[in-house]
């Protein structure tokens, strides 16, 4: 072992005086997203973005994003549904879609997985409506969570979905509307999907100091940092 000292000292210092390599904006990539009528976006367990309008008018959202690959996808979309009786607008059954794509040419397709965690209402019975809740699974944007056991999503055509608002067809060229097998009564659906580019590695050998997963967690914020110098908790 005190023969392989030196050679870890030596190999220590070399790493050390690499130089650093930033990302730039030519190492990001372009993606936009339209859900009908709501989403929050996760990249490989972190929450990227959030559309900023809850309801309407129907909002496609573009972004740029950092790919690291493999590259998990996570999306949690949301009709608008009441909460009691799965209905809109009172008495309505009404619709729903999501569709992303990333100039990587990453698309939806039934491809993806996609669990319904809130249905209504059941049978489509709008005179006595009833809903069903399934529990969210824990981590269920995480990279490393199992979905081997959710169904694949169902592909619609636009018509079926009928978007509107400031959707822009041209910007998701490859992509497929999808869902859950129930367009209809299907109100709030988790969707996953893994991208893979074998023998991809990173151009930049540089990583934040600051961890964002924290940006919602409870005060203090148990994965912040430690100050240089400063141990980390629960190690002295």
């Amino acid at each position: 072992m005190r023969a392989l000292i030196p050679i870890l000292l030596a190999a220590q210092a070399i790493a050390q005086t690499q130089p650093q390599v930033k990302p730039n904006n030519n190492d990001v990539i372009r993606g936009s997203v339209y859900a009908d009528n709501w989403f929050a976006l996760y990249v490989n367990g972190k929450l990227v973005t959030v559309d900023p309008i809850d309801f309407l008018p129907h909002n496609q959202v573009n972004l740029d994003i950092l790919p690291e690959y493999p590259m998990t996808i996570a999306v949690l979309a949301k009709d608008n549904a009441d909460p009691a009786t799965g209905l809109e607008y009172g008495d309505h059954i009404g619709d729903a879609g999501f569709i992303l794509r990333f100039a990587d040419g990453t698309v939806t397709n039934a491809n993806w997985k996609a669990k319904a965690v809130f249905r209504g209402p059941v049978n489509g019975d709008v005179m006595r409506p009833e809903v069903v809740y399934e529990e969210v699974p824990a981590n269920w944007y995480a990279a490393d969570f199992d979905d081997s056991g959710w169904a694949n999503a169902k592909e619609y055509a636009e018509t079926d979905v009928r978007p509107d608002g400031n959707y822009v067809r041209t910007d998701f060229n490859g992509a497929r509307f999808i869902w859950s097998d129930n367009l209809g009564v299907d109100n709030t659906v988790l969707f996953r999907y893994r991208v893979e580019k074998p023998g991809w590695r990173a151009r930049w050998n540089t990583k934040p100091e600051l961890d964002n997963t924290c940006a919602f967690a409870s005060v203090p914020l148990t994965c912040q940092v430690p100050a240089a110098g400063q141990p980390e908790k629960g190690k002295q």
